[in-house]
């Protein structure tokens, strides 16, 4: 049996991660997208925050799972940055969605204008 020279097997995890990278950069993008159209859909009905809530929630944990492994592997100049407009995009969801949770139309709509900023913000950073 032969076994790859540890040059080979680096390369090959290098891909690995590079794949891990992108992945994660298109899923950043994605979920980014998704909760920018959400305020579109924003109605003072039942259904309406719920589904607002749940989205918000599920969209947040892929952003934060996924950031988390970008900011990881970032070069060391860049992580601070990335980890202040992390922690601002999650402060800022965290604030939109006590707005959804406590049913205020108007403060959910002032603090998706918030976190929209920031979302763009993240989407022009993701590679």
């Amino acid at each position: 049996m032969k076994y790859p020279r540890f040059h080979e097997h680096r390369s090959g995890h290098a891909k690995m991660v590079d794949m891990q990278l992108k992945g994660s950069a298109c899923r950043i993008k994605k979920c980014a997208f998704d909760l920018l159209s959400i305020g579109n859909d924003l109605t003072n009905d039942d259904r309406s925050w719920e589904l607002m809530g749940r989205d918000l929630r599920l969209k947040s944990t892929f952003l934060y799972c996924d950031l988390n492994q970008m900011i990881s592997r970032s070069p060391r100049d860049q992580k601070r940055a990335l980890t202040e407009l992390a922690n601002k995009l999650f402060c800022s969801i965290e604030e939109l969605d006590h707005a959804v949770k406590i049913r205020s139309l108007a403060l959910t709509q002032d603090r998706y204008n918030e976190a929209a900023v920031i979302l763009q913000e993240v989407m022009a950073l993701a590679p």
